[in-house]
């Protein structure tokens, strides 16, 4: 497949196709496949040489490095942190390192903490990847050496690289990794690298320029939309207003009366119409009249959901964590505090509804994407077109956001994608467009759950039982996770952040309803998965235990956290660069307060201190937030700062406003004026304080989420006297 696809990345890379790819032999891997390490039609690295298999660094001989990034770039600054890790061992100058996206192929580009499996997802990328990467920069590096070695016929031990330079000081030489790549390429890969202790460390720890900047702001990155291949074909999808609802009769006159429109195909979840742009398929679409079959349809209601959910949360549950006796300790006790909290149905609404280009020929089945889920996706295209899984070429470009949603357990825009395909018989290439109102009306959301919590405190006001009961959807049953996640009927993500809770209390017990045999809703991960609600519903509790305690919420905290230091040790720094000790300077109109929380999420540690003005009439503005995170060691300080600002913005807009309701199985948002997000006016200043650590990196990208909704709950108390424990808080203060 010859396709040509306006990207100026890809030029470029065209012009530095020769001199050295490198890759690593993991575990596993046959070494047969080391003559082939660029072997994914219709890629860049098709035209690099064949040097080894699981290629992550390519030099050419214009002094190029490029780094192929096996996760998706969806704005959490992916491609920056990979190219560190390859660039801090190769020791290359960073401005002459591009990063390039991998084409899907699990046996040189897998998630190492996934098992056999590519996607991003997890908070998982720089984790994974940390060693695996920095070994590659190394033995790159080693094999430059190597080569001025042989070149200047002086010792390997006495070469030195600095900042893309490799330099023999004795007799002066000097040369760039480009003039070195080609006689690089004949040296062996060394079986053994030797990593540079953190103190040495030039990129990882500093500041570094991020690498998708600048194609974004000038407009030559290639997101989805960018796509433009000969002969092709825009689909709109016209989608059940319900869920389970199939089409009955279909009146396509008015829809075919619209110029411009070349095709209308009925696919399993719809009907779709199709043109040579967006706008004309839209119209088309928008002019069908389509009868819809209600029969197998979902028609519940969110509040008779939440009122069901309610009913269970009042009954035994199966038990995820057990210590002590929970039930018995609660029954002896004079002093027994309990709640309830409600959490809505939450879209993604990533700024980039979900889009697909896809072809089909003779060869397979192309695709260009956002594609954050590559092993699975391409094996549900491999059974749908009945082809092998390496005739499924998936084209990993730059996605405009996802928070999950592009990571869909049954790859199911891409399913759609192909069923348009196949209708057209493969006759032209197709772009799948979702609108707006497609991403919210047409599925995938964050679960509604119902937590109903019960805690017993001692003479001295600690904690000695807790009793916590969870319902709502899995998220992981019926899909390909479910034999792996979903365990004696528990599913982890629905209770993580609960089961793992870290305070000490001598009685605890957790348990859990799963709701999908009686609601229809389509769900999946959210960004930070189960910890959007139990970090929500765990720290609020805590908060009203140490009010009933008379303690101070900090200090509260602390207590119960002397097993778990690095809980401890970002509460403190938290508390200690807001000032927590320090009274508010008092507001010129209504109250200010503070509050906190501090929850673990993908392995990293996170607490926020919110403070807060709320208005006599109820209304509030959140002023400022302080936030502390252990990520372990930080790989790039900017993208760990900006992760935590935007997943403390993300969090911040849900908690105040966010959620997708139903009514008669209709879910009643379209877009963003009633599905609201964080405007700009809203968004608090926010200082961030990472840790110093030794410990090896965790993920960012979705940690900054969970604490935020708590801690500006436990600060509305503070200032009012009121507890929320239903999100979003909407109006609830005012009146």
């Amino acid at each position: 497949m010859n396709t040509r696809i306006e990207n100026v990345s890809r030029r470029d890379f065209l012009k530095a196709s020769a001199g050295l790819t490198l890759g690593l032999m993991l575990p596993g891997v046959d070494s047969a496949i080391a003559a082939a390490a660029a072997g994914s039609r219709g890629t860049a690295a098709d035209a690099a040489p064949a040097f080894a298999p699981n290629a992550f660094v390519r030099i050419g001989t214009d002094n190029r490095v490029t780094v192929i990034a096996k996760h998706l770039e969806m704005g959490q600054g992916t491609y920056t942190g990979l190219a560190t890790l390859v660039a801090e061992e190769l020791d290359a100058d960073w401005a002459q390192v591009v990063v390039e996206g991998a084409p899907a192929d699990a046996k040189r580009y897998n998630n190492l903490l996934w098992g056999p499996s590519q996607g991003t997802g997890g908070s998982t990328a720089i984790a994974n990847s940390f060693d695996q990467l920095r070994q590659a920069g190394a033995s790159a590096r080693a094999m430059l050496m190597q080569a001025a070695a042989a070149r200047w016929k002086v010792p390997a031990g006495e070469i030195r690289v600095k900042a893309g330079v490799v330099s023999h000081a004795k007799s002066g030489r000097k040369a760039s990794f480009g003039e070195l790549a080609e006689a690089a390429a004949t040296q062996p890969v060394p079986q053994e690298v030797r990593l540079k202790d953190p103190k040495d460390f030039v990129l990882i720890g500093r500041h570094v320029p991020r690498k998708d900047s600048v194609a974004k702001t000038t407009g030559r990155a290639q997101f989805t939309q960018d796509v433009k291949l000969p002969g092709m074909l825009v689909a709109v999808v016209a989608h059940p207003p319900r869920f389970g609802a199939t089409v009955r009769t279909v009146d396509e006159q008015a829809a075919r009366a619209v110029p411009g429109v070349v095709r209308i195909v009925r696919i399993p979840r719809g009907v779709a119409v199709l043109a040579h742009d967006y706008w004309t398929a839209k119209k088309g679409r928008d002019a069908m009249k389509i009868d819809w079959d209600d029969s197998a349809a979902y028609r519940g209601s969110s509040d008779q959901i939440l009122a069901d959910y309610r009913k269970l949360a009042a009954t035994p549950g199966l038990v995820a964590r057990r210590d002590g006796n929970a039930d018995k300790a609660l029954g002896g006790s004079a002093r027994v505090l309990e709640a309830e909290f409600d959490f809505p149905y939450l879209a993604h609404a990533a700024m980039e509804p979900l889009n697909c280009v896809m072809r089909v020929d003779a060869q397979g089945c192309e695709v260009w994407n956002g594609e954050q889920f590559h092993t699975g996706d391409q094996a549900a295209l491999a059974a749908f077109f009945d082809l092998k899984p390496e005739q499924v070429k998936l084209h990993m470009l730059f996605a405009g956001g996802s928070f999950g949603r592009r990571a869909n357990p049954n790859s199911d825009y891409l399913l759609e994608t192909a069923q348009i395909v196949k209708a057209v018989g493969g006759e032209a290439p197709v772009k799948l467009v979702w609108s707006r109102e497609d991403d919210m009306r047409a599925g995938y959301y964050r679960p509604v759950y119902v937590h109903r919590l019960r805690a017993a405190l001692d003479a001295q006001g600690k904690p000695l039982a807790w009793s916590q009961r969870i319902v709502g959807q899995s998220i992981l049953a019926g899909t390909p996770f479910e034999g792996v996640a979903v365990k004696d009927g528990i599913d982890g993500s629905s209770v993580e952040g609960a089961a793992n809770l870290p305070y000490a209390i001598p009685n605890l017990q957790v348990e859990l309803h799963t709701t999908n045999k009686d609601v229809k809703v389509p769900v999946q991960w959210w960004r930070s998965v189960g910890s959007t609600h139990t970090a929500f519903a765990a720290e609020v509790f805590l908060d009203e235990l140490a009010t009933a305690a008379g303690a101070d919420p900090v200090a509260y905290r602390l207590d119960l956290l002397a097993a778990h230091p690095r809980h401890a040790g970002v509460l403190k720094l938290a508390a200690d660069k807001a000032g927590w000790s320090k009274p508010l300077a008092a507001a010129k109109s209504g109250k200010r307060a503070r509050g906190v929380a501090v929850h673990e999420s993908f392995n990293t540690y996170v607490a926020q201190v919110v403070e807060v003005t709320v208005a006599p009439d109820g209304s509030f503005k959140v002023d400022r937030v302080v936030c502390a995170v252990d990520c372990g060691i930080a790989v790039n300080p900017d993208v760990i700062r900006a992760q935590m600002e935007g997943g403390i913005g993300f969090g911040l807009g849900a908690a105040l406003s966010g959620a997708i309701t139903l009514k008669d199985g209709v879910v009643e948002q379209s877009n963003f004026h009633d599905y609201t997000v964080l405007r700009i006016d809203q968004m608090p200043r926010v200082e961030v304080h990472i840790v110093p650590s030794a410990e090896k990196p965790t993920g960012v990208g979705e940690p900054g989420v969970p604490p935020i909704a708590p801690a500006l709950v436990n600060a509305l108390f503070a200032a009012t006297g009121k507890r929320i424990r239903t999100l979003p808080i909407g109006e609830q203060l005012k009146g």
